[in-house]
């Protein structure tokens, strides 16, 4: 398989679905392209019908979007395992999913992700409330799974949530103590500090993602 991903500092859609593929051992081939740039779009124009990143080539099939290719790997790759094995689990672990995948615009556009920044932003008070929800769900979910995955086992939610963890980070925000408890726990994956460490060599600039000031 192969899969396209942009920026390492700055792709958030990206590491959600390398990150899944990594995690669970998933072979593929990487093409990483720097975002905004005429080379992107060119490369992209000539595998696919959307010009976006993350998107995986696997044989004839084209996919596009991280929660479908997330999708797409759990059925054709992990035999169900991207996903919690108790079916309730796994009912709110999409729904999960599905609220990070549609939702949170106020903080996805104000804290854009950029790990190789220390920042600080004046939010909007929609983002405050995004942060808020955040807040919550991390402090469930640790109520429930104190020091471990969303759901005890890594899955396709914790995938979907790691870039936030990355921008709480970058922006400095200060977290509940059950949902700082989970974003270290989230930071000492070994996974997750490989596409780090790659992201923090990354020299080139995309500036609308340059947000707030640096500290």
């Amino acid at each position: 398989m192969q899969l396209f991903i942009g920026n390492k500092n700055y792709s958030s859609w990206s590491l959600r679905a390398w990150y899944l593929m990594s995690k669970f051992g998933v072979p593929f081939d990487e093409t990483q392209l720097v975002l905004d740039t005429s080379n992107f779009y060119d490369e992209l124009k000539q595998h696919f019908h959307v010009q976006k990143v993350p998107a995986l080539i696997d044989g004839d099939l084209q996919v596009w979007d991280s929660l479908a290719i997330c999708e797409y790997i759990n059925d054709a790759h992990l035999s169900g395992a991207g996903w919690p094995k108790y079916i309730t689990q796994r009912a709110t672990a999409r729904a999960l999913s599905a609220e990070m995948h549609a939702g949170f615009m106020a903080l996805r556009n104000e804290m854009p992700m950029n790990i190789r920044a220390t920042r600080k932003v004046t939010l909007s008070s929609a983002a405050l409330k995004d942060i808020q929800r955040i807040d919550e769900i991390f402090s469930q979910q640790q109520d429930m799974f104190p020091n471990e995955w969303f759901f005890g086992d890594f899955s396709i939610a914790d995938a979907m949530y790691a870039p936030i963890v990355l921008r709480l980070k970058t922006y400095q925000i200060t977290l509940s103590p059950a949902a700082q408890q989970y974003c270290d726990f989230v930071m000492r994956c070994p996974v997750l500090q490989k596409w780090i460490t790659q992201a923090l060599t990354e020299t080139d600039i995309v500036q609308c993602d340059e947000a707030g000031v640096e500290v």
